[in-house]
């Protein structure tokens, strides 16, 4: 038995000790009639056992912030032992709202995802942005609630500011990120997901990412937006954009169209698959590669088992009892109450 407690033992003694010491002592203390004689046996018994019980949920309560445990407990957990980069694209396309019911694609990354945090538990995860300039945003980390968080604050650049981009700017960055995990852990395999449109908005060619695909084992490229375009609102840089108004183009909303090919000849310099994504259907995530995902790889991690939903049980049965004991005293008290006599009317008699 080993103990785990939430406060110092010091301070859950100071607590604890004042209220058992006065639970011992009406315990111990006899009652007394109304007349200042002694309770008959059948008082005393039912006195003495409802502050036992009052006792026991003191000792209970004491339990639950010790926390018991038993050591020695295990749990066999699947890790995939693999480093996935992730490149999104954040241009002001990305918004366009042709994801499902006329949200932003940027949506659409964002469930997609989470579907790989679920798919490749224990993975490590990077993220690059792409618009004007590569960024990477978040290196590798198995923080999955820190990569969450860094795509529900990513916002796409700001309209004012865009001159263009190229769909491969994040190339090099990718190329870079993928070598220096390759020469820390040369165990672990790579993974990439590219997420974007494909819309490329500068005249030169966009860069290649043949240079990535001795790094990369598996991955894929995720296309978004339809053929027929989605309008794209004003982005500013702040937070909550919704009331934003649309960028126009000759009078009319500007669209942005997905760019297939684009997209595909990606996934050839990588590789990987290529698919278009939408939000009628889950995204079809390859297998970690089979060498790298098991469970002889992460091993049993030790662990306590809580013993503490014992005593909160104790604690639910012992108030469970005092509530049915308050509820039946304070209907007898009702029933004990006199009733008022109600005054005569007269007629000045």
């Amino acid at each position: 038995m080993i103990f785990q407690p939430v406060l110092n033992p010091l301070l859950i003694l100071l607590l604890s000790a004042p209220v058992a010491a006065l639970a011992i002592w009406v315990l111990v203390r006899p009652p007394r009639s109304a007349g200042g004689t002694p309770a008959d046996t059948r008082t005393l018994a039912g006195h003495r056992g409802l502050w036992a019980m009052r006792l026991l949920l003191v000792l209970a309560c004491v339990a639950i912030l010790l926390r018991p445990g038993i050591p020695g407990g295990a749990t066999q957990t699947l890790a995939t032992d693999t480093d996935i980069v992730l490149v999104v694209d954040t241009t002001a396309s990305i918004v366009a709202e042709d994801w499902g019911d006329g949200e932003p694609r940027l949506e659409g990354i964002r469930d997609d995802v989470r579907a790989l945090v679920e798919e490749y538990p224990g993975a490590r995860f990077a993220l690059i942005t792409s618009d004007a300039a590569a960024e990477l945003r978040m290196p590798l980390t198995t923080d999955t609630t820190a990569l969450m968080g860094s795509l529900e604050v990513l916002r796409p650049e700001v309209t004012s500011q865009s001159r263009g981009s190229s769909i491969g700017i994040a190339a090099p960055l990718l190329t870079e990120t993928l070598a220096a995990a390759a020469e820390s852990s040369p165990d672990r395999s790579r993974m990439v997901f590219y997420f974007g449109d494909g819309e490329q908005t500068v005249e030169s060619e966009p860069e290649s990412f043949g240079t990535s695909e001795k790094y990369t084992d598996a991955g894929a490229v995720f296309g978004y937006g339809t053929a027929e375009g989605g309008p794209m609102r004003i982005t500013t840089g702040g937070v909550s954009e919704g009331g934003a108004e649309y960028i126009q183009y000759e009078g009319a909303d500007a669209l942005s169209v997905i760019d297939e090919t684009n997209l595909e000849a990606i996934a050839d310099q990588l590789g990987v698959e290529y698919e278009h994504r939408t939000a009628e259907a889950d995204p079809a995530l390859p297998e970690a590669p089979a060498t790298t995902t098991n469970y002889a790889e992460s091993g049993e991690v030790g662990n306590v088992t809580e013993l503490y939903w014992v005593a909160a049980l104790v604690i639910l049965v012992i108030l469970g009892i005092e509530l049915g004991r308050a509820t039946m005293l304070i209907a007898k008290l009702r029933h004990l109450r006199p009733t008022r006599e109600r005054p005569r009317g007269g007629s000045g008699e």
